[in-house]
């Protein structure tokens, strides 16, 4: 039995035994590629589950499908990390204090963050462009520190969890400045 290595990208499987290559199709429904070059030929798979088979030297197209790249390569497709996870709570206007909504959401997110074990956690805090930049980056801050402080008093690690403050350079709907908008109080929560 040969070696096998699992390279994702896009979601890529490479499997040494005749050396095989298939495309899985990427779990939110974009699109990939990858090109696989060999002896100076290249071919490219561009479809989920499109394959490239190494035989005699160069690599020959097939169609692979997903009842046979899970007999091929189940034990390392169960051997992956779970998916970096999103999640984003919103803000009560200038300040700290989650909206209701999402404060009823953050038991969910607590829970969701608990059952991923040796978690890394990035807490990303974002403000509107209500007040002066130095403000924001301020409470942009603040916001982060109080998801941070909510994630272990739940009993996740501290030092598993990073905090930064984007303040209002990366809003999630473009405003003029002084406009308030509420998709833009928030925190970015991403797991892997």
């Amino acid at each position: 039995m040969g070696r096998f290595i699992v390279v994702l990208c896009g979601v890529l499987l490479a499997a040494c035994v005749s050396e095989r290559v298939v495309l899985l199709p990427a779990a939110d429904g974009r699109p990939g590629a990858v090109v696989v070059r060999s002896d100076g030929a290249e071919q490219v798979l561009a479809a989920p589950y499109a394959g490239a088979v190494r035989r005699a030297g160069s690599y020959s197209p097939y169609q692979s499908s997903a009842a046979e790249v899970e007999a091929l390569f189940a034990a390392a497709l169960a051997a992956q990390p779970p998916r970096v996870a999103h999640f984003v709570v919103y803000f009560v206007e200038g300040g700290d204090t989650l909206t209701p909504e999402s404060l009823a959401e953050f038991d969910r997110i607590k829970a969701a963050l608990q059952s991923r074990p040796a978690a890394e956690i990035l807490v990303t805090g974002h403000t509107d462009r209500v007040g002066s930049i130095e403000a924001n980056d301020a409470l942009s801050l603040r916001r982060a520190e109080s998801v941070r402080q909510a994630l272990v008093a739940a009993g996740l690690p501290e030092r598993a969890i990073s905090v930064a403050g984007r303040g209002e350079r990366e809003p999630a709907v473009a405003t003029a400045d002084e406009v308030a908008e509420g998709r833009n109080r928030r925190v970015e929560i991403s797991v892997r």
